[in-house]
């Protein structure tokens, strides 16, 4: 806090998914008065895989949720691979620093149960709250707080707009961070850039019904299998153990640029899989559950700076997912737990420029943990964005057991950072040696 001002709280959180709910969690379990605004009211939909990494089982852990099976959440063994015919079931691999399974939980039930976690902590949750701007300290332009207003449950403005202030404001608006934009914080056009389609199908009676294993398609025709045009990306089904199953697909390019030149119509590519799938999987129209919906997927830090001037930028606000899987969970658990951590630091200091220097910490730290990782993932992507690339690793890579282990462990991101076997050591120490993202 500045001399000379009074704050409503200590931090507000814009946004309560997993990002955003993380970060008010480990917040309010330091002390800190929080609060987390979010324009919706739970249990609200978000279109993701629903599939939770080893990595974001051991976010969970440290967060202290409840992942009780007995309470609706379904443990998987690890991830089969398809693709050129053939299929392979990977286990999660054996390590210190991850569990050795994951998990699956819809998205609209997994962010509620967050947002509860965060309030238990002592987080103030405001639901039908949409942040409309930022408030700036009008001497050196800093965020200050936030300007909200309460909606109805149509998403209709309802009653007066509230000021709320506080030293630090953190951005977990998801993709289109209007929050973020508003400070002309704006996306890279040099980070890679995908799209998903999902939808839900009952599984009972079906095949899919109880599978341990998170699916994996890596082959995605525009067309008919064989054709010549494989896209860069795959398809999943993962089981969610309450009787459905998320399928879905997802595509993506090296640039937006690039995105924007293909053109693709993934509804259609999905209706053309669905049509194609086996039969005993059950993926019929009347087997499916709500309709097909789209997203976009922000890659490999595609928003910086992740701090500047009071906000911090965690989750999809700042492009935390995956190049390699299209994952994005962890990396937000992971966000918020670091921002959290540097927001609580700073409150220890005793003037504005030690705070600063705090503060700024945070996007030292996740540079540093997934820059690395991120900059592999690009140059993975403009790799697989060629056919022939993809064809080739198909048909000669994949069904080499040693490329096999770097698939899984690289698709995963579930690899010991020191230590391990011989495949950690070289996935940690290419991740150290490339640029940081």
């Amino acid at each position: 806090m500045r001399a000379g001002r009074r704050d409503d709280v200590d931090v507000i959180v814009v946004g309560a998914g997993p990002a955003g709910s993380a970060t008010a969690h480990w917040c309010a379990s330091a002390g800190l008065d929080v609060l987390l605004l979010e324009k919706a009211e739970f249990p609200r939909d978000k279109v993701c895989g629903d599939g939770l990494t080893p990595r974001a089982v051991a976010e969970l852990a440290r967060m202290g949720v409840d992942t009780d099976e007995d309470d609706g959440w379904i443990r998987n063994e690890g991830l089969r691979v398809v693709a050129g015919g053939r299929s392979w079931e990977l286990a999660w691999p054996d390590l210190a620093s991850y569990p050795g399974y994951g998990m699956a939980r819809a998205r609209a039930s997994l962010d509620h149960r967050l947002a509860q976690h965060a309030q238990a902590s002592g987080a103030k949750l405001l639901e039908r709250t949409k942040v409309t701007d930022p408030l700036l300290d009008e001497r050196d332009g800093r965020v200050v707080g936030v300007t909200a207003q309460p909606l109805d449950g149509r998403g209709r403005a309802d009653g007066d707009a509230h000021t709320y202030r506080a030293p630090v404001v953190v951005a977990a608006d998801g993709v289109s961070s209007r929050f973020a934009t508003a400070l002309g914080l704006t996306r890279r056009d040099d980070r890679p850039l995908g799209t998903a389609v999902r939808t839900y199908f009952r599984t009972e009676g079906t095949s899919r019904h109880a599978d341990s294993f998170m699916e994996s398609h890596l082959e995605l025709w525009d067309g008919a299998p064989g054709a010549s045009n494989l896209l860069p990306g795959y398809g999943w089904i993962f089981a969610l153990g309450d009787g459905t199953a998320n399928v879905g697909l997802g595509s993506v390019s090296s640039t937006p640029a690039r995105q924007s030149a293909n053109g693709h119509d993934y509804r259609g590519l999905m209706d053309a899989w669905l049509r194609n799938a086996p039969a005993e999987w059950g993926f019929i129209p009347e087997n499916q559950v709500g309709p097909v919906r789209g997203a976009a997927l922000p890659m490999g830090f595609n928003r910086t700076p992740l701090y500047r001037d009071g906000a911090v930028l965690v989750g999809d606000s700042a492009g935390m997912v995956s190049p390699f899987n299209g994952e994005g969970i962890a990396y937000a658990l992971q966000a918020g737990r670091v921002a959290a951590d540097a927001i609580v630091q700073a409150r220890t200091r005793t003037t504005d420029r030690a705070r600063e220097r705090t503060l700024a910490t945070y996007a030292d730290r996740m540079r540093a943990d997934l820059g690395g990782y991120y900059t592999l993932g690009r140059w993975f992507v403009r790799l697989i964005e060629h056919p022939e690339v993809m064809r080739a690793c198909v048909r000669y890579g994949l069904p080499q057991p040693v490329v096999m282990r770097f698939v899984l462990k690289l698709l995963s991101d579930c690899y010991e950072p020191r230590g391990g076997d011989w495949v950690d050591r070289v996935v940690a120490g290419l991740t150290r040696v490339v640029p940081a993202a």
